[in-house]
């Protein structure tokens, strides 16, 4: 990281906070989008629906009130910029996501989403910065909606988009990824044709703050963390495991072709497989979290013929997605001939690893120390939109906040006081590089 001294007058990160009003607004945003998006148990707002245009308009709207400029691309992303004395310098990013899985939390995405705003509306009140400073509101980043893809708003930005991803089927509707993002105002031209919507280069770097959706900060007793990957996943929405259906009583062990327990052999050995690795140092978490026969057909005194059940695993390693992918295929044709059944794991949606910038983390490190925030340095589990960024050449990395109870749930438990710990920590380090003339060093 270059290590210019601030412009705009001389202000440093230090003096650059979130005073009163904008501590106000950030509370009275969290409650305005439980209060618009709540379902009677959780926040509900579909990816490219109508809850999400609505929340982000609310973004634009506040956005506009205090002049700041306000831009929707292509794909409806939305886009607030504070504009930089030299504007032709690649531009700082913050930002993160505004739909929720069903019934999920008031704090996945959102928090990030309103830590970029305030950070705008602070760093607007000290003068214009060196670089401009843009905070992008993403569409899609759940993959609950579609059954697997996602990332929908990042990716079309760099157009990554796939035929298959704007073909996935919405859970409710039915309806493909397509036609919802038509219905939402989205020309479809570029993206089908795969042309990115902005070039990578026009980035200086990004940051996005986020809840941790784990228990790690929790159990460190720590209100930030800062995070050095991401871990990629590779995702087998349906696989089908078709053996052959038999009467339970008259048929015995040796002529059986059970569906069910040759899935269950299959899962068993892959979390032997897994156990093994991690013992070996490799990064690696497995999971099946659906598991299905068919009700038409099954019944207490019946062999199962069939059943289908989803596969993930994850890693911050693009290597060890590689290898465990061919152990599934192994031990699939093993258990196969085993058990004279057949696996089909149908098309795999795969997401890369992404590393973060080391010297944002450093930087976002040293920000917290001079402000006394306790932080720790640590991967994420789970995926972000980041990763999309970092993996196109964008320098990036992200801001964890504490938060309880797990996410994707509606007991995620965000403290106040550790969302501003996490929101002044991204302010100050945004307000430095956008002050700074020289490249994000790796």
């Amino acid at each position: 990281m270059a290590n210019d001294s601030p412009g705009s007058g001389g202000v440093p990160a230090s003096t650059v906070v979130l005073n009163a009003e904008l501590r106000q607004l950030a509370l009275e945003l969290f409650d305005q989008f439980r209060t618009m998006s709540f379902d009677g148990v959780g926040i509900s707002r579909e990816t490219y629906g109508p809850g999400e245009t609505a929340a982000m308009e609310v973004i634009e709207r506040i956005a506009a009130r205090h002049n700041l400029e306000t831009e929707w691309d292509a794909a409806r992303n939305l886009i607030v910029r504070l504009r930089g004395r030299e504007g032709e310098r690649p531009v700082v990013a913050t930002g993160s996501h505004l739909d929720s899985v069903p019934q999920g939390g008031n704090f996945d995405g959102a928090a990030g989403v309103i830590a970029g705003l305030v950070s705008l509306l602070s760093a607007r009140a000290n003068g214009p910065p060196l670089r401009t400073m843009e905070l992008f509101v993403l569409r899609g980043e759940e993959s609950a909606w579609y059954g697997g893809p996602c990332y929908f708003g990042s990716r079309a930005i760099f157009g990554l988009l796939s035929q298959s991803d704007l073909a996935s089927r919405h859970r409710v509707s039915g309806q493909t990824l397509a036609d919802h993002m038509v219905q939402c105002g989205v020309d479809l031209t570029p993206i089908k044709a795969g042309r990115p919507l902005m070039d990578p280069a026009r980035f200086h770097c990004w940051m996005e703050l986020h809840i941790e959706q784990g228990p790690v900060l929790i159990a460190r007793e720590k209100p930030v963390g800062f995070v050095t990957g991401i871990r990629g996943n590779v995702r087998h929405r349906r696989v089908v495991c078709r053996g052959e259906a038999a009467h339970s009583g008259a048929v015995p062990r040796w002529l059986r072709h059970d569906a069910v327990l040759a899935m269950a052999e299959l899962l068993m050995r892959l979390d032997e497989h897994w156990r093994v690795l991690l013992e070996w140092g490799e990064d690696l978490v497995v999971t099946s979290g659906i598991v299905e026969t068919n009700a038409d057909e099954h019944a207490v005194s019946r062999v199962p013929g069939e059943v289908a059940f989803a596969l993930e695993y994850r890693s911050q390693d693009a290597r060890t997605l590689t290898s465990f992918g061919a152990l599934v295929q192994s031990e699939c044709a093993q258990i196969a001939a085993k058990r004279g059944v057949e696996f089909d794991l149908g098309d795999a949606v795969r997401t890369e690893p992404a590393r973060m910038n080391q010297s944002l983390v450093k930087l976002l490190e040293t920000q917290a120390g001079e402000a006394g925030i306790s932080c720790e340095i640590m991967p994420s589990g789970a995926g972000h939109d980041s990763a999309v960024f970092a993996n196109v050449g964008v320098p990036s990395t992200m801001v964890f906040v504490r938060n309880d109870k797990g996410s994707h749930n509606p007991h995620e438990a965000m403290e106040y006081s550790d969302f501003f710990a996490g929101a002044e920590t991204l302010l100050r380090a945004l307000w430095k590089v956008a002050n700074q003339a020289g490249e994000v060093q790796s």
